[in-house]
């Protein structure tokens, strides 16, 4: 019965979908007033029925109903409650329902703050939202229903989770990077709602920043929590491998990136009108894009759900019809919303743009190289496979100019900055950062030459960022009576932290690709191995015993100098249900290197192992870096220009919609 509910739940939500995408925008078109209002009740409806469809799911999982096929196919009854919960967006067909309900909750979001927007552009904003949501309802209620039960005897117990999901980091990460791909379609629907208007300015930019800066902010939490789960489940020891999941949500982090930084300008100085509309439509797309590359089967990833054609095709024609449509529009419309403003060639707006064109290009580059084998076999070139050497060596090339630039952002000022004055304001920063940079090769001379130079980039780039940056907050906040820093707004410390954290990121990435050491090895009981500076002692192995597994412990006796440091027990798992044999690695982290180590397989005629280890320096310092970006943004948010009451301009154009609309009233509707 709860699996009926939820389905029927999922089928009214779809026809409310609709009618909050159809009936709006024609009450504009024919000035019928009373249909423009159904779009603030229709957005509370919706979110309504996709919550009762999306606990009739969790319940069915909780229950172990396994007459649902879905549940059949994502579950087990030995399963941990948590990832019996969490197997709700562990497949194709639930990962969907999660980015519907994603969808309507940024919807109501925007329907609950948005009193303060001028009628109209919030049913535009509204019915758009609506018709995406009705897009993926349909793809869901015809192709990927997670309501279908088994037609015949359904199984008594279930197939199991993917057992790389059955691990905390699923709990919270798909939430995170979903809430963060969605949140780009509030971006999108109110640059259509613009271009739709012809009319686009400050006051435009100021709404649409906070909800940018809340996409981008969890999207960025849900990469670095992607990251970290990869890091430590997969057992290889790495926290980036240019996978095309991994590819798919990074292309609209970089989008999102250039257009939040396009916003600003937008706002502060009213330049760059035409191309922040068409960075909203292209994050938006581009997070479609990768719901096609994910679901769709044509790439092959760890990650990925789904290999049904008919799926794939689906979506790929609701993506082809949102970015025609959305790009038809804006080819009519832009020319209405572009201005011309004039600023120097040394300006903050100078460098924004050129942040943007490399965001931009270096999107443009990764998705290349993801979609290059594809172009490949589709026009008969053989199967050519695109690895991180391409990646990491153009993606380096374009980021090293543009970290170089985001370090100078925050203190050249907006319109025109003296460029002498920009000398001597960086110059003792940039001797620094050159000293700290260049004293990386004379510290690790045994490095090959280009890594030595590499490190010495990457070092110099660290303290280039966070040294302009702590230089700017100190002489922004200086005054006679010591340090005021609420001179400062929350959006300007926000952009700091999210720099800084950039920085960091940087910093670790740096290390732990040059510095770690790496060693696959043979160990047997009582044997001991020294790695790194650290004496690596095997002291065997036992069996250990989970809810739904069964498997074998090492036991690694870790010490420096003779001083205990840590006992190390990775585990070799063999599950239940699905037979499946999975590598749990044990690490001893701390901020300045992790010690990591995995088990391989046993060897043949003996009680030895094939071990992997690994001591990784800074390589925390990538999702401290991560975490520090994403609550820069949050800080950004928190901003009081984002919390002021509309003033006389807004009530004035909210007066004349109004007035508008009831006169048209009297005609009738």
């Amino acid at each position: 019965m709860i699996p009926e509910i939820g389905n029927l739940a999922l089928t009214f939500a779809f026809g409310i979908a609709v009618l909050q995408f159809v009936f709006p925008l024609l009450g504009i078109a024919t000035n019928r007033w009373r249909w423009v209002l159904l779009a603030k009740p229709a957005s509370y409806l919706l979110f309504l029925f996709i919550s009762i469809s999306m606990l009739c799911l969790t319940w069915s999982f909780y229950v172990n109903d396994f007459s649902v096929l879905y549940v059949a196919q994502h579950s087990n009854s030995r399963l941990p409650t948590i990832f019996r919960l969490t197997a709700v967006w562990g497949g194709h067909e639930g990962s969907f329902l999660l980015w519907v309900f994603m969808l309507t909750l940024w919807t109501v979001a925007v329907t609950f703050l948005s009193n303060q927007l001028p009628a109209l552009t919030r049913a535009r904003v509204l019915s758009i939202l609506g018709a995406l949501a009705a897009g993926f309802i349909s793809f869901i209620i015809f192709t990927s229903n997670p309501f279908d039960r088994i037609p015949v005897d359904y199984p008594l117990d279930g197939q199991d989770l993917n057992p790389l999901l059955q691990d905390f980091g699923m709990v919270i990460h798909p939430p995170m990077l979903y809430m963060g791909y969605v949140g780009f379609a509030v971006a999108f629907s109110f640059a259509i709602a613009a271009l739709l208007e012809g009319h686009l300015d400050a006051l435009w930019a100021r709404w649409v920043r906070p909800w940018t800066l809340a996409a981008w902010a969890f999207l960025t939490l849900g990469i670095t929590l992607g990251s970290w789960w990869a890091y430590y489940e997969l057992g290889w020891g790495g926290w980036w491998f240019w996978d095309p999941v991994e590819n798919a949500s990074f292309m609209p982090w970089l989008l999102g990136t250039a257009l939040i930084h396009s916003l600003a300008s937008t706002e502060k100085r009213g330049v760059f009108k035409s191309w922040t509309i068409l960075l909203a439509i292209a994050a938006f797309s581009f997070s479609l894009l990768g719901t096609f590359l994910v679901r769709s089967g044509v790439l092959t990833s760890v990650h990925s759900f789904a290999s049904d054609p008919v799926r794939g095709t689906y979506i790929l024609i609701f993506l082809g019809v949102v970015v025609s449509s959305s790009l038809l529009l804006f080819a009519i419309k832009a020319s209405k919303v572009s201005v011309s403003g004039w600023f120097d060639w040394l300006s903050r707006e100078l460098l924004l743009l050129l942040n943007n064109l490399l965001l931009a290009v270096a999107t443009l580059m990764i998705l290349l190289g993801t979609l290059f084998p594809i172009l490949s076999e589709l026009f008969g070139w053989g199967a050519i496979s695109v690895g991180a050497p391409y990646f990491n060596r153009y993606f380096t090339i374009l980021m090293t100019p543009l970290i170089f630039l985001m370090g100078l952002g925050s203190i050249v000022n907006w319109k025109h900055y003296d460029f002498s004055t920009l000398v001597k304001n960086t110059r003792a920063v940039f001797a620094i950062s050159l000293l700290f940079g260049l004293s990386m090769i004379y510290f690790e001379s045994s490095l090959p030459a280009l890594n030595q130079f590499k490190m010495a980039l990457g070092i110099f780039l660290f303290f280039w960022v966070t040294g302009l940056s702590l230089q700017d907050i100190s002489r922004k906040t200086r005054t006679k009576n010591g340090f005021q820093f609420k001179r400062l707004s929350a959006s300007a410390y926000g952009m700091y932290l999210a720099h800084i954290g950039m920085a960091v990121a940087v910093l670790g990435v740096v290390m732990s690709s040059f510095l770690s050491v790496e060693k696959n090895v043979r160990l047997g009981p009582g044997q001991t191995l020294t790695v790194a500076g650290y004496d690596f002692k095997f002291k065997g192995v036992e069996t250990v015993k989970g809810a739904n597994f069964q498997g074998t412990q090492g036991n690694f006796e870790i010490s420096r100098d003779g001083d205990f440091v840590a006992l190390l027990q990775p585990q070799k798992r063999r599950y239940f249900a699905s037979g499946q044999t999975m590598t749990e690695a044990d690490i001893d982290p701390s901020l300045a290197r992790d010690i990591y180590v995995a088990m391989g397989e046993p060897l043949k005629g003996s009680t030895d192992w094939a071990i992997r280890i690994y001591v990784k320096p800074f390589v925390r310092c990538i999702w401290f870096g991560g975490l520090l970006m994403m609550f820069g943004g949050v800080l950004a948010l928190m901003d009081r220009r984002y919390r002021k009451k509309i003033k006389a301009r807004i009530m004035t154009k909210v007066t004349l919609d109004v007035s508008v609309s009831t006169s048209s009233e009297t005609s009738g509707d």
